[in-house]
């Protein structure tokens, strides 16, 4: 049995009381504050009514304020919805007083009516300071306890987000945040309040107020901003070395789902001062709708997010192939989540095994198939050269091979900028794809195309999960080269444009992504330190640990003899088709592919032949 609560019990009784006291107190202070506060001139015919009706009004009252649950709220997080109780059951007991009072009046003169407007007010005020004094001093008791370890914090914008998330803050009593101001570029608010925190500026005050408020934290409450306009925002903000958080964008304003947990930290995609892509979502939908649709490496960082957008363009079937099962696991679990309709089948493979991809496109039939699978890491493939070609060159060919022969109608294969005058292995393997695509679809009714681009953030491999670890970890950062840089863009801005490359498709030709300007990956780690809220060299060392084999100081993303024809859509380019002489390659592949079935570990010498822009270290031969 549940034992009782007496604690409840006392406080319960205690507020009874306290109600009762206030009752009688709004009663007569109504009548005073009528006569101005001369008890002696109330006429008795006034006061005699409101006395005799005086026991009536109390337990009428009390019962109001149970119906409106005054006894059984948390009063520690009252709000505005047990303000309106409040107020709502005041003014019924002002009702019952103007209807029971005629009952008690004496002779033809009633109560005067600002009697009933004072007393609702004055009980109002009784209720207010008895219920909203008890949050007020434990929020009171908690700021005093936590003073010292009060985290000082800078709200940029005045909008309704920051208006939550300010609201929210200043009244947790488990938040240790302290807003100290607010920076708005809307020169109408400057000198404003939200919420008792004053609008103090422009973005131009941003350091100046950080000095002066000593701002430990800066949170960007603008959903609504452009990627550009943060970035100019960003730039500042990083040389306050202050944390710096934001909300992940518009929709959750839209929802109102805007809270302090939904902040984020500033990713590092957004100093990369450029909008998302925009996509033509309808040209991929055509052609996508009603397909089945086969994807190979789905399991990987853009093989999972081309099977989650190709989920959403309602294809008729999805074949998802791996050969490791733990990731296109979890992706699998993830679109039964998301998209229950989907008719999804998960296949365990090795794209190495020409018979188990024959069997799987002549099962499923697949009409686009979008080839992600390969061995991408470049220092690991410098190590293992041979199995770089027998999984990215000769797993290329045996699907192209498969989809060709199933009759499928288009063939998209992932390919790399690294494949342009290739420095590693991997680099000259993705070429090598690239070959195989142009010469199948001189020889095969399905149109095969590539697509090229260069890093994506987030990716399996990609330094930015790299550089955070380290930083966790107190450092030292590790970048290869002061002057290295990169091409960068989002894994899903990459993989829409991969699914709006294969729209544009009409065979043999190579897509090269725009990706915008290129990133110098020292000033990457210098921001994504200061963005932790780091000092670059101070608090987290920076070291440099040489060029890998393989990697070279920039990425091109097309050869001086490609072309370059521009797309509907300004950010997809596609490369000339290269003249290749289709016998001699085909007697190349398979004097490649005898040479790595064998382990032969003098196998670059061979790739330089087929790939003459191929350069490497001799020792490496």
């Amino acid at each position: 049995m549940k034992p009782f609560n007496f604690k409840i019990l006392y406080r319960r009784t205690a507020l009874v009381i306290y109600d009762i006291i206030s009752i009688i107190a709004s009663a007569y202070l109504a009548l005073l504050i009528r006569y101005e506060f001369s008890f002696g001139i109330i006429p008795h015919q006034f006061r005699n009514p409101i006395e005799k009706f005086l026991p009536i009004n109390i337990v009428v009252t009390l019962l109001l304020f149970y119906i409106f649950r005054l006894y059984s709220s948390l009063w520690a997080y009252a709000g505005e919805a047990e303000l309106q109780s409040i107020v709502i059951s005041s003014v019924l007991s002002g009702v019952a007083n103007l209807i029971g009072l005629q009952f008690f009046k004496e002779g033809s003169l009633a109560v005067p009516k600002s009697y009933y407007f004072l007393y609702v007010f004055v009980l109002i005020a009784f209720m207010f300071v008895s219920r909203f004094s008890y949050r007020f001093l434990r929020n009171l008791k908690h700021r005093n306890n936590n003073r010292k370890n009060d985290i000082a914090v800078m709200v940029i914008g005045a909008g309704e987000a920051a208006n939550v998330i300010i609201k929210e803050i200043t009244t947790s009593n488990f938040s240790t945040m302290k807003i100290k101001c607010i920076i708005d570029d809307d020169k109408g608010k400057w000198g404003k309040y939200i919420q008792g925190v004053r609008v103090v500026g422009g973005r131009d005050k941003i350091l100046e107020c950080a000095d002066t408020y000593g701002i430990d934290q800066i949170i960007v409450a603008v959903p609504s901003i452009s990627r550009s306009q943060l970035r100019e925002i960003l730039e500042i903000c990083k040389e306050t070395e202050c944390k710096i958080q934001s909300l992940p964008g518009m929709y959750q304003l839209v929802n109102g789902d805007v809270s302090v947990s939904k902040l984020r930290d500033i990713e590092i995609e957004d100093l990369l001062g450029r909008d998302p892509v925009e996509i033509d979502l309808d040209s991929i939908l055509g052609y996508v709708q009603n397909q089945v649709v086969l994807v190979t490496g789905a399991g990987g960082s853009i093989g999972s997010e081309l099977c989650r957008q190709i989920a959403t363009h309602k294809p008729k079937k999805l074949v998802m192939v791996d050969i490791y099962e733990n990731s296109v696991y979890e992706i699998q679990q993830e679109l039964i989540i998301n998209h229950p309709e989907l008719d999804l089948m998960v296949l365990i493979a090795s794209v190495r095994n020409a018979n188990r991809m024959n069997w799987i496109f002549d099962k499923y039939k697949p009409s686009i198939v979008y080839h992600a699978a390969a061995h991408k890491h470049v220092p690991l493939m410098e190590d293992s050269p041979g199995e770089a070609i027998k999984n990215n060159v000769f797993g290329t060919f045996h699907v192209a091979q498969a989809a060709a022969m199933s009759g499928a109608k288009r063939f998209v294969m992932i390919s790399t900028d690294k494949a342009v005058n290739p420095t590693n292995i991997m680099g000259a393997s993705k070429r090598i794809c690239e070959m195989i695509i142009q010469t199948f679809n001189n020889k095969y009714d399905t149109e095969f195309v590539a697509v090229r681009f260069g890093n994506v953030l987030g990716s399996n491999g990609s330094v930015i999960p790299l550089f955070r670890k380290q930083i966790a970890e107190g450092g030292p950062v590790t970048v290869t080269h002061p002057d290295i840089i990169r091409y960068f863009m989002t894994i899903p801005e990459a993989v829409s444009l991969v699914l709006q490359a294969g729209a544009y498709a009409k065979g043999g030709e190579i897509f090269v992504l725009d990706m915008g300007e290129p990133v110098k990956i020292l000033e990457l780690a210098e921001n994504l330190i200061r963005l932790s809220g780091y000092k670059p060299y101070d608090d987290i060392q920076i070291k440099f640990t040489g060029l890998r084999p393989g990697e070279k100081l920039y990425e091109e993303m097309l050869m001086d003899e490609e072309g370059l024809k521009e797309t509907a859509n300004a950010m997809i380019h596609i490369g000339r088709p290269l003249e290749i002489d289709e016998e001699r390659f085909f007697e190349q592949l398979k004097e490649l592919k005898d040479s790595s079935m064998i382990e032969d570990q003098d196998i670059r010498p061979l790739v330089k032949q087929i790939v003459p822009t191929y350069t490497y270290n001799k020792q490496q031969a």
